[in-house]
């Protein structure tokens, strides 16, 4: 009898894959979204010996960019090349723990006075080591996740989108929370702490899950629907005695006229037991799957470099036209809270709708035509420019762009994610997940750096 694959019951596992897609990305967003309270704190004015020293610029929206990208881009590179070698549990479990002590750092340095070249330089390194662990833990995820069918994909991929939304609601809460700074700083920095714990829990919870272990198993090249007989169980054979005229076949053949030297054919089933389970298939090279998904590689880069040149780098700068209380809501709103949520409805979109085809020509082109929203966010009104009109000045007209921006990246990059695994074997998808990983950060990287270019020029 064909052995079908387990129900996952009450979508557990997808519900725990939209949680680890959730906690990949935390850090990134957290950080990210807390640009406002950086820039306050490292705009205080410094003193020596009664006199004012001179303030610094320290850009900490570009450098907080270019340093999650940096070591996400190598990290991933050494994931990529050295995840055989590596046991998950370590790579994705382990990051985790590190992640949270991080974090707690990190909550810790609120209360702690220090000069501002200080606070700049740790925060700094902070953010380095957290997204050099987030990168080992990210494309090991997409690898996992790579073994599943496409709509736990979609589950992961949303999970990711609905980080930026968490974080971005975090800020918006501190913010108004009427506490003082640090206060609201503390409470806001601690949270992402839970989040971890919880995301690492689920990573645990998963191996358990009848469901899952068969993805893992087939992910590994073990027939699980094959209808062998084992030692354990009587043959069909041994039922008929083999004497009636007929022989029998491996599953899903029908049983035929017993042909001549039947006793060897009858004892095949057996021979094929006594062998033992089948041996993993032997997974392809990286440069063979690199072939196969080298358009969705493509796609997935130039996606990241248009989104990073600008976002956050340029956005969080974008001033609103009007005064008062709106002024300090104006970023987290327009510009995080905007592109989180229409990033997050982007992704979960395309569990309905999934156009482009992956084979379609459109798919590239569409993800080229992006390149478009650099100029139309540059002539918003970033404050302070030095070069380039402000043609949008109305606060209108840039939610207007973020949310075209915002939608089409999140559209564009889960419908790469996805299709990447499907474009190979199931044995091969862990290493489409971590190659599409690796070319991901590339573009976050490229990203990052071009945004030091383009804020110049404004």
């Amino acid at each position: 009898m064909k052995t079908d694959a387990p129900v996952d019951r009450w979508l557990l596992v997808g519900v725990i894959f939209f949680i680890l897609g959730l906690g990949t990305l935390l850090p990134w967003n957290f950080f990210m979204t807390a640009i406002t309270y950086f820039q306050s704190r490292l705009n205080t004015t410094e003193w020596s010996n009664g006199t004012a020293l001179p303030h610094t610029e320290y850009h900490f929206g570009n450098w907080l960019t270019l340093l999650s990208q940096l070591p996400l881009l190598l990290f991933t590179l050494l994931n990529s090349i050295l995840y055989q070698q590596i046991s998950e549990k370590v790579r994705i479990g382990g990051s985790l723990i590190f992640i949270l002590l991080l974090f707690m750092l990190n909550a810790l340095l609120v209360r702690v006075p220090m000069g501002n070249d200080c606070f700049f330089s740790v925060t700094m390194a902070t953010i380095w080591f957290i997204n050099s662990f987030g990168a080992v833990m990210q494309g090991s995820l997409f690898g996992l996740v790579g073994q599943f069918p496409q709509k736990y994909s979609v589950f992961f991929m949303s999970g990711q989108g609905v980080a930026g939304t968490f974080a971005t609601i975090a800020m918006l809460i501190a913010i108004s929370s009427g506490t003082d700074p640090d206060t609201a700083a503390l409470g806001y920095f601690i949270t992402p702490c839970g989040g971890t714990v919880v995301t690492l829990s689920c990573y645990l919870l998963l191996p358990q899950l009848p469901f899952a272990r068969y993805y893992f198993n087939k992910g590994k090249g073990i027939d699980l629907d094959s209808s062998t007989p084992s030692l354990h169980e009587e043959s069909p054979l041994l039922k008929s005695g083999g004497l009636n005229g007929y022989s029998g076949f491996s599953s899903g053949n029908r049983l035929g006229p017993a042909q001549p030297d039947s006793g060897k054919q009858a004892l095949l089933p057996l021979e094929r037991a006594e062998r033992g389970p089948r041996v993993p298939a032997k997974k392809s090279s990286v440069m063979h799957v690199f072939k196969k998904i080298w358009v969705m590689a493509f796609c997935i880069t130039f996606m990241f470099i248009v989104t990073l040149s600008v976002f956050p780098a340029i956005t969080v700068d974008v001033k609103s036209k009007f005064s008062g209380k709106w002024e300090t809501y104006f970023v987290p709103v327009c510009c995080f809270l905007n592109f989180n949520l229409m990033d997050w409805l982007s992704r979960t979109a395309t569990s309905v709708v999934q156009w482009p085809a992956k084979d379609s020509v459109l798919f590239p082109i569409l993800v080229v035509s992006r390149v478009v929203f650099i100029p139309l966010i540059m002539l918003c009104n970033v404050q302070y420019r030095s070069y380039l009109p402000v043609v949008f000045p109305h606060d209108a007209a840039f939610v207007v762009i973020m949310l075209l921006f915002s939608f089409s990246s999140g559209y564009f990059v889960c419908l790469s994610m996805s299709y990447a695994p499907m474009l190979v074997e199931p044995k091969d998808a862990e290493t489409a997940g971590a190659l599409m990983t690796f070319f991901l950060a590339l573009g976050l990287s490229l990203g990052a750096s071009l945004s030091f270019l383009l804020r110049a020029l404004v």
